[in-house]
């Protein structure tokens, strides 16, 4: 039997399988659904179990556990290993779903779901690819399984689970299914990542909220400050401001900039699918340079003062940002928090109290394209897509996988499947079954190549 043959004719299988996981709505985020974590990873060890591992197991960490799992062939042989998440991100705003997010529904040749792309509906095509391989005798390396609970909240503590188990996540080269392809005509394979910092700002002006009309002009408004302080971080030219900040940032050569100029790319459509008139970025660079090798900066969340329904002439004691960077090979994510701290403290004026807080972040990466795995990968998604993979720099994080360098000192291969219409994190998030599918072929025709 093919491997397309041993896909189709279990194909119904499979997708139940990926339903039984999705209907656990495990979100990391909130405390409400801790229970929902152990039971999603208790469910990953019984998948993994009935695909073939030799053995899988519920480990702890100081939040939520991790699932380990392996195929052992032979000492002598390679080892991949798998990284995937299985935590997904709230699903709200709940209104805005066609349909229930943790009741997986299947329209329109999608499966419509909250974990469908990310990660739970890639993590199964690589599960699912190691089972067709193994049992259609393709399978030539060992494959160890690692999936977390904590990815959506910033792998909180991943390293420190990989610093303990060193010996047991030995491997020559890890797999991730966790990135997006140029579009469904356009296979493609991830090979950079940008790196992440991320922060809280809180401004405090008086010590109580005030009637606007007996102080508004004489006190200082913090939502008022706190916004200039955040238009002031990008100029027009969209460059950040903050000193130093582009000192380690990589020049990109002519040759990449030639090669990501080739990926077909249709500027209208793109602002059409996203409802915009007009784009913005940094001078100089294209928009896919822009989005995948230069370095950001948003603002993700701003709030402060009444918003509630009606009017309220208030003038408020405090405001709050979430703000973050994506950063590029060489940005440390330390040092940038650093810098963004010390610049915001010293441009603030007297009249507000400013406090940042760090949350989580990570390094960019790159990937060889010369690496025997990344050679496995490329021909095996020709042959499920018909088509060789370009290889592209994605604009996303995934700061584990540097971490993953630093710690197990191993390089990663991204073989996504997503699509940017899958809108992963968004309301009716889904997952093409046609791509459901050709990922599953990929993962078996991968095996079929590393040996």
């Amino acid at each position: 039997m093919s491997v397309k043959m041993y896909i189709e004719s279990n194909k119904d299988r499979f997708i139940e399988e990926l339903f039984s996981l999705i209907r656990i709505p495990s979100v990391s985020a909130k405390q409400e659904n801790k229970q929902d974590m152990a039971a999603c990873a208790a469910r990953w060890v019984e998948l993994l179990l009935a695909s073939g591992a030799d053995k899988a197991e519920v480990m702890p960490t100081a939040g939520n556990p991790v699932v380990y799992g392996e195929k052992i062939l032979s000492p002598e042989a390679k080892t991949v290993l798998v990284y995937a998440h299985y935590d997904v991100m709230p699903a709200e705003p709940l209104e805005l779903w066609k349909s229930k997010p943790f009741e997986p529904e299947i329209r329109e040749g999608r499966i419509w779901a909250r974990g469908a792309d990310d990660d739970k509906g890639q993590a199964m095509m690589q599960v699912k690819g190691f089972e067709t391989a193994l049992k259609q005798e393709l399978l030539g390396c060992n494959v160890k399984f690692i999936f977390e609970g904590e990815e959506e909240i910033g792998s909180t503590n991943l390293e420190a689970f990989c610093l303990a188990h060193k010996d047991l996540l030995k491997a020559d080269v890890i797999v991730v299914s966790d990135t997006s392809m140029v579009s469904a005509e356009t296979p493609s394979l991830t090979t950079g990542l940008r790196g992440l910092a991320y922060w809280e700002l809180e401004v405090t002006g008086p010590n109580r909220d005030l009637h606007s009309g007996h102080f508004g002009g004489a006190v200082a408004n913090p939502v008022n400050i706190l916004c200039k302080l955040m238009a002031d971080i990008t100029d027009d030219d969209g460059r950040i401001t903050i000193p130093g900040f582009y000192e380690d940032v990589e020049v990109v050569s002519k040759a990449e900039r030639e090669m990501i100029a080739r990926i077909p790319f249709d500027e209208e459509k793109y602002k059409a699918a996203i409802g915009v008139d007009e784009l913005f970025g940094e001078k100089g660079y294209s928009t896919l340079e822009r989005n995948s090798c230069r370095p950001s900066f948003d603002i993700c969340g701003i709030w402060g003062g009444y918003t509630g329904e009606g009017s309220k002439t208030v003038l408020p004691s405090k405001a709050y940002a979430k703000v973050s960077c994506r950063l590029v090979p060489h940005q440390n994510h330390a040092k940038i928090s650093k810098l963004f701290e010390d610049y915001i403290t010293s441009v603030a004026p007297a009249s507000v109290k400013v406090k940042v807080t760090p949350s989580h972040g990570g390094e960019g990466y790159v990937c060889p394209i010369d690496m025997p795995a990344y050679r496995a990968a490329e021909e095996a998604v020709e042959v499920a897509f018909g088509k060789k993979p370009l290889a592209v720099r994605r604009g996303g994080s995934i700061p584990i996988i540097s971490t993953f360098e630093q710690v197990l000192g191993i390089k990663t291969v991204l073989m996504g499947f997503g699509l940017e219409q899958n809108a992963i994190h968004s309301p009716n998030e889904s997952c093409m079954l046609d791509f459901f599918y050709k990922g599953i072929e990929s993962v078996a025709e991968f095996y079929r190549r590393y040996k």
